[in-house]
């Protein structure tokens, strides 16, 4: 015994009960097919009536070919048993659609003959509700359910609710196992995560220290180097700095080079982007136009629908009139019966009175009077029926051109039925289309955030290798100065211990006097010079120990400022050079750099107290 479940819905039901008081529940219909092999094969209709908030109120109906039959020739339906089920269930629909109206149109009505203790039987009727009348489309007759079938449906349903319920501990259960994996999961990649980050953290500040480290080592080592050998550290310092902007200019062209290639492309992904907006919105006018030729449509197939229920509405009536017509006929047609035997009876008393024909002229003339007219009146009834089977053949003929009608409707509307389901599937594709486009949209604009990182990136490591670039610069000056003041300090105190004023009158040719004016006035000259700063002594150029002949002054090519040298890093830069490429003057600053005590406390001819 196999059953078909083929609805199962709450529909709005009006009860109606012995002492006229009506309510209005929503009742669960459920209706099923139930198809037996065994000892013959036959199909059952079984129709159920329950309520959710009451498990004592059911009702059963159960409906096979035979009584289905009965049921046809009593209500004059039209369909057969194969498609009462899904008429039945386009009634219910109605019945669905039009609960939430003021007025509904379709109606169902629950009409119990008696209370549910006595199992009287109960009515089931779709009404259709129009101006002029209620009209009942079907009636169907419910059992109310016996304490054994209650039990049955009661112990279903608990079957049904266990099984529901097993199927949510088990869906429940499996919810928690993943949770819980995902937790440890998630817990054992954090917890690696935490060690990753402390090793990083290890790592960065041993780095941190062993780069500081070797960064005081190195810069102790160039002082050291710096005061021991000057001449060889500043060629290889110059010779580094020329490298060094060599391999700086190589790095600044790659990467103007690489900037330009990004911007190409980010010209290119925008004129992309453009296009595929300008895709999307013609995409999305296409789809509004489809959505509106749809929406058509569809009032198209609704309006093509009530036609429909109108002229099964019409058809209905014609095929009652013709129903009346065939009853008028069959009456008819008896009448003529009676007719026939009573002329057969005249007959048989016409032979008798034939064989009386002496005695009875008198009523034989009376006989054959009511002959004459019982003939005519036998003629009218022939007359009227040939009228009669001309009515039934135009009613015939008004059935099929109606049926035709039908007919054509249907293939119409199955027509619009297909085309309305080329549109949605057009419909698909364009959506589908439309996804694709934006997907490529997003990878295009995460492409561009991405050359954009690269770009701030490049842009960063350029603004690092500029201040590379200043520190080391500054790191080279600040040499300078040490050396430029190592120097003074030995020529001072060369100046110092040198021979007496005579010895230097001897020498120059001079007097100090002299050579002081000649001072003031190299003072003048150096002041007038546009490269020396104001308030700093400044040292000539040419000025020389002539005992020992060594050059005080650091040469012209150590102190250029170049402005794409790269630095040194930590210190600040100060030089000054001429025009023409030749150191003026070296000046001292006060620094923090803590000098040879001293060094300058010294008062001499050149640098007066």
């Amino acid at each position: 015994m196999a059953a078909e479940t083929l609805f199962s819905q709450l529909v709005p039901v009006q009860v109606k009960g012995q002492g006229g008081h009506d309510r209005r529940i929503n009742v669960r219909v459920s209706i099923e097919l139930q198809s037996t092999t065994n000892p013959i094969h036959r199909k059952d209709l079984v129709v159920r009536l329950t309520e959710d908030s009451d498990p004592f109120f059911l009702y059963n109906l159960v409906i096979s070919e035979e009584d289905f039959q009965s049921l046809k020739l009593q209500q004059s339906l039209l369909v057969d048993f194969s498609a009462f089920p899904q008429r039945f269930i386009d009634l219910l629909q109605h019945c669905i659609q039009e609960q939430n109206k003021d007025i509904p149109r379709f109606l169902l009505q629950l009409i119990s003959s008696g209370s549910s203790l006595d199992h009287a039987p109960s009515f089931l009727n779709v009404v259709e509700t129009n101006p002029f009348k209620h009209l009942t489309h079907l009636s169907l007759k419910f059992l109310p359910g016996n304490d054994t079938e209650i039990k049955k449906f009661l112990a279903t349903c608990l079957k049904c609710v266990k099984e529901e319920k097993l199927q949510l501990e088990q869906k429940l259960s499996k919810t928690e196992e993943d949770l819980k994996r995902q937790l440890s999961y998630t817990q054992q990649s954090l917890s690696e995560k935490s060690r990753e980050l402390d090793k990083l953290r290890n790592d960065l500040t041993s780095r941190t220290a062993s780069l500081t480290s070797k960064h005081n080592q190195e810069l102790a080592y160039e002082k050291e180097k710096a005061l021991q050998t000057q001449v060889q550290y500043q060629q290889q310092n110059e010779q580094q700095k020329r490298d060094l902007e060599s391999l700086h200019q190589k790095t600044v062209q790659q990467l103007q080079t690489r900037l330009n290639e990004l911007e190409i492309a980010n010209k290119e992904l925008m004129e992309k982007r453009y296009k595929g907006d300008s895709t999307v919105r013609e995409l999305k006018s296409k789809l509004s136009g489809i959505e509106d030729e749809c929406q058509r449509a569809k009032q198209e197939v609704l309006s093509l629908r009530r036609e429909n229920a109108t002229l099964d509405a019409e058809c209905h009536e014609k095929e009652k009139q013709v129903n009346q017509l065939q009853m008028r006929v069959a009456v008819l047609e008896q009448e003529i019966k009676d007719k026939d035997q009573l002329v057969m009876k005249t007959r048989e008393v016409l032979d008798v009175t034939q064989e009386q024909k002496a005695s009875l002229e008198e009523n034989t003339e009376k006989k054959q009077i009511e002959i004459g007219k019982l003939e005519g009146t036998l003629k009218s009834l022939s007359a009227e029926l040939l009228k009669a089977n001309e009515i039934i053949k135009k009613l015939q003929g008004d059935v099929k051109t109606l049926m035709n009608k039908l007919k054509l409707k249907n293939t119409v509307t199955i027509q619009q039925e297909k085309l309305l389901a080329e549109r949605e599937e057009k419909l698909q594709k364009e959506h589908k289309e439309l996804q694709q486009a934006e997907s490529t949209l997003r990878g295009k604009e995460q492409e561009v955030c991405r050359l954009q990182e690269q770009l701030e990136t490049t842009v960063q490591k350029l603004e690092e290798s500029k201040q590379l670039l200043k520190t080391n610069e500054n790191v080279i000056t600040w040499l300078n100065k040490q050396l430029n003041e190592i120097q003074m300090t030995r020529k001072q105190d060369m100046l110092g211990t040198s021979t007496s004023p005579s010895n230097i009158t001897t020498r120059t040719g001079s007097s100090p006097h002299s050579m002081q004016v000649q001072f003031n006035m190299q003072l003048q000259e150096t002041n007038k010079c546009p490269e020396a700063q104001p308030g700093i002594p400044v040292l000539g150029n040419h000025s020389t120990n002539k005992e020992n002949g060594e050059n005080l002054g650091l040469d012209a090519k150590y102190l250029k400022k170049r402005e794409d040298s790269i630095p040194l890093r930590g210190l600040s830069q100060n030089t000054s050079h001429n025009p023409a490429g030749q150191p003026k003057s070296t000046a001292l600053k006060n620094t923090q750099i803590p000098s040879k005590p001293g060094a300058l406390s010294r008062t001499s001819a050149y640098f007066p107290g």
